[in-house]
């Protein structure tokens, strides 16, 4: 289960509209204990993807990179990444997730979505249909590799 304030969704909607027709991305900051993560702080991300992302990346999938672009890929460069890890121990906080848009597409994950995943983290996706943000899901990852439905619940606190 993922707790999440109304407000921070709406960041992740405002982010996945402003960069359409191409994906945001972005990483979430929080407290995870046992399988209940806390989302303290949506950090927007630029979207890194670009044809050195498309090399790297080919290896792990069956669509040819010619037709991988920022509409329907995207990537968080590793030093931000870095720089993201380090600030969230600083303040006693994690990675807990990362956020990222489909346009035009449903908030399901692709299957390259499904091939750079990692069990620990919650996978938000936004659908943007026509510019507008619409539906938005949480997904995790079980040990076969599988991505799963993930509860967001409003966070009181």
């Amino acid at each position: 289960m993922l707790k999440s304030h109304t407000n921070q969704l709406q960041t992740i909607k405002t982010h996945a509209e402003s960069t359409y027709p191409e994906e945001c991305c972005g990483i979430l900051i929080g407290h995870q204990q046992d399988e209940e993560k806390t989302l303290i702080e949506v950090f927007p991300t630029e979207n890194s993807w670009n044809n050195e992302a498309a090399d790297i990346f080919s290896s792990r999938e069956t669509i040819a990179q010619s037709k991988t672009s920022r509409r329907n890929r995207f990537t968080i460069a590793p030093a931000v990444m870095l720089q993201a890890q380090k600030n969230a121990r600083n303040r006693q906080l994690d990675i807990i997730g990362i956020y990222h848009s489909h346009p035009d597409y449903p908030a399901v994950p692709s299957e390259f979505d499904r091939a750079i995943a990692w069990q620990q983290y919650s996978y938000i996706i936004v659908s943007v249909q026509l510019g507008v943000a619409s539906e938005l899901n949480s997904w995790i990852l079980d040990e076969e590799h599988q991505f799963h439905p993930e509860d967001i619940m409003p966070n009181p606190g």
